[in-house]
């Protein structure tokens, strides 16, 4: 299947997912009538993982206990091999780094990771590589930056050297990596047999060094989170897509998690495709425990386990609600809202892609005005959805004592502050991510960050956080920082002294293709729905006590 040779089980990443016996489960007590299961790991990895990567595992294995009980272990998704799918892969250009981490924090597979050590540390470990080729393979791809080796110097300490290296077992190809970075510091080649056994010995040697040395690692920089392996909550392996925006929020939202409670929190999923890709057995990426519920009830559940752990004194664990537009906007949005009443400390998650990208492209309540999707075709008549998009965000915060906060992935601080805030909010609180879906939006693999950015410029996806700590009034706990131009209608680019509106976002995608004619331009929906968002916008500007 692959082009080159592999082992028939990969190494997992960095961090050993399996240091435990046990599956982990959201609530560990039961009625003593109901028999569990004893699984073990160890036979779980040798004899189900290895029978699905020969090839024979739904011709050799049993129906026994752990198949249908639909129970997989943690982090067994480190093994999955995604080698095959794309016949390019990064190549690190050292020179040009800076250590921004941008790379590092983007890739929805966890295929690139990054890690600092002190120089005589790294030349002490380069030391126990035998074969000289390999050593000066491997000592060449450490960098020295700015950030963590001259820095550190001219306060007198030792300067740190810097090193991205690509897992290749989970890259996909997307490029997303290459598409963020500013300086160029990495670009797609081709793969041969000769670059992926470096890759591989590479990959090999850089979990062998261990950790990245805390010494460098500035905790007041959110963007070195990934630095550090506690925050590895979330392994890659998983079966999304290309550049799947999903991928990216899931990862930077346990690795925020990760870097306050370690593994010690859950995972309550709805039905969608972040249930799909994160569960195809028996392959799993998270290294907490995580059940999946119905389309319409995760918050419902979540309340269930969120009672058992106050019980069991377990009140300090987080739980993730974790759904899509489906499960929060529209058929879940009763089973949310009642969650929120609660008071419950419970966090809500919503990738909002926008549609039911899980169920091939179905209108949601989140689709923008014009969009065409299953369900809203554009045709003669209608032309794409004629509904206005529900904005969770507005109605989240009428709840009592919810905190909320609109972000994407592609604003990295304001992501990690409002997910860190959120786990510290003694409350519901409620995360809505702007997750670009690259085949249903008709965007390109390695764009998902370039789209969420143009989604808070063009005001299609304003960012927001609204805080009730923050004072007695709407005025003071809503805040637009981080959106351009808070204060106008649309933001003026100050390179091409353009204002950036709807109809801009729209030219960029496939899903709004059919608005535009031949000369370019803009249907009458079109125009309508860009007044409708300019309108949420105005909404959002009185809230915060901007107009």
């Amino acid at each position: 299947m692959a082009t080159v040779d592999k082992p028939l089980i990969n190494e997992p990443n960095d961090r050993d997912p399996h240091n435990n016996n046990s599956f982990g489960t959201l609530v560990d007590s039961a009625p003593e009538r109901l028999e569990l299961p004893v699984l073990n790991v160890e036979d779980f990895n040798e004899r189900i993982i290895r029978s699905y990567e020969s090839g024979g595992a739904e011709k050799s294995l049993d129906a026994d206990l752990s198949v249908a009980r639909s129970l997989v272990p943690t982090g067994t998704a480190a093994f999955r091999d995604f080698s095959y799918v794309s016949p390019e892969i990064p190549e690190f250009i050292i020179e040009n780094c800076t250590g921004c981490m941008d790379c590092v924090t983007q890739c929805p597979d966890t295929a690139i990771l990054g890690k600092v050590l002190s120089e005589s540390d790294l030349n002490t470990k380069l030391e126990g590589i035998e074969d000289e080729t390999d050593r000066e393979m491997f000592g060449n791809q450490w960098a020295k930056t700015r950030k963590y080796y001259d820095a550190p110097q001219k306060k007198g300490h030792e300067g740190g050297r810097f090193a991205i290296l690509i897992d290749p077992s989970k890259c996909k190809g997307c490029a997303e990596c290459v598409t963020v970075c500013d300086d160029l510091a990495l670009e797609m080649i081709p793969k041969s047999e000769k670059t992926m056994d470096d890759i591989r010995k590479s990959h090999r040697f850089f979990k062998e060094f261990g950790p990245s040395d805390n010494t460098y690692i500035n905790d007041k920089l959110l963007i070195d989170m990934m630095l550090k392996e506690e925050t590895h909550i979330y392994v890659g392996g998983a079966g999304s897509c290309a550049g799947c925006g999903e991928g990216t929020a899931l990862r930077m939202m346990c690795a925020a998690t990760g870097a306050m409670h370690g593994d010690q929190w859950g995972i309550v999923a709805a039905t969608g495709c972040n249930t799909v890709y994160t569960s195809t057995y028996p392959y799993n990426p998270y290294l907490v425990p995580w059940t999946n519920s119905l389309f319409e009830n995760a918050p419902a559940d979540a309340m269930g386990v969120r009672a058992r752990w106050d019980q069991m004194g377990k009140d300090e664990q987080p739980i993730w609600c974790i759904g899509g537009d489906g499960a929060m906007f529209d058929i879940g949005f009763q089973s949310l809202s009642r969650m929120l009443a609660t008071g419950m400390n419970i966090n809500a998650f919503i990738l909002d892609t926008q549609v039911y990208s899980n169920t091939g492209g179905q209108a949601s309540t989140a689709s923008f005005m014009g969009q065409n999707t299953k369900m809203s075709l554009h045709g003669k008549k209608y032309k794409g959805k004629q509904e206005r998009r529900k904005e969770m965000a507005q109605i989240a915060i009428m709840h009592p004592n919810t905190f909320v906060a609109q972000t994407t992935c592609a604003h990295t601080n304001h992501f990690y502050k409002s997910v860190i805030r959120a786990l510290e909010y003694d409350g519901p609180s409620v995360i809505i991510c702007y997750t670009t879906c690259q085949p249903e939006h008709g965007v390109a693999d390695n764009m998902a960050a370039d789209q969420a950015r143009l989604a808070v410029d063009s005001r299609a996806f304003p960012m927001m956080t609204y805080d009730p700590d923050a004072g007695a009034t709407i005025k003071e706990r809503m805040s637009l920082q981080g959106n351009p131009g808070m204060k106008n209608d649309w933001w003026t680019n100050p390179k091409t002294k353009e204002e950036v509106n709807f109809i801009d976002f729209c030219r960029s995608e496939g899903r709004f293709s059919k608005h535009f004619d031949k000369d370019g331009n803009p249907s009458e929906i079109l125009l309508a729905a860009t007044q409708e968002r300019l309108d949420n916008w105005h909404v959002l500007q009185e809230l915060a006590g901007l107009i």
